[in-house]
């Protein structure tokens, strides 16, 4: 059932450092790996991007984007089709230097990358933030669901969808 997947899905998405990022170019997907750190709600995720990457390029051009954030493999796995893994869908925008939240994202960052830290000193670097719009989990065999913004809030929360 959904509801007992939640928990998984909010270790999953709290867990991983790397994600697989799916963006368009010219309507050719594009995917390629980057750092993300999610935010509380599970919603959000930070990026940090250079302006000299494809994918960055892609996203000023078409914001619409995929994260997939997937359980690592390890030797004890037989089948890596039943590695938990969760794509998430939705858009990605800058976040304005000037701001308060980009002082708060690189803080929150740095926390979880402190090996960034210097590259939040070169002009090419930007913080993004994806913000998801919907989700698709695989927990395993026979274990695959639709996830809504508010699944991913309650999973953040721990609260269990009626």
């Amino acid at each position: 059932m959904l509801q007992d997947e939640l928990p998984l899905v909010a270790r999953l998405l709290r867990s991983q450092r790397v994600a697989s990022l799916g963006t368009l170019a010219d309507g050719v997907p594009f995917v390629s790996l980057v750092a993300y750190v999610v935010e509380d709600d599970l919603c959000s995720y930070l990026l940090h991007l250079s302006d000299l990457s494809p994918h960055t390029r892609h996203l000023r051009a078409d914001p619409r984007a995929a994260l997939l954030i997937a359980e690592p493999e390890t030797a004890e796995v037989e089948d890596v089709q039943t590695l938990a893994r969760i794509t998430l869908s939705g858009t990605v925008a800058q976040v304005g230097k000037n701001s308060p939240e980009y002082t708060t994202g690189r803080e929150r960052y740095l926390a979880r990358h402190p090996a960034a830290a210097m590259l939040f000193d070169f002009a090419d670097f930007n913080l993004y933030r994806f913000t998801a719009s919907s989700a698709r989990y695989v927990g395993g065999f026979a274990r695959a669901y639709t996830l809504t913004v508010d699944h991913l809030r309650q999973a953040a929360a721990g609260t269990i969808p009626q």
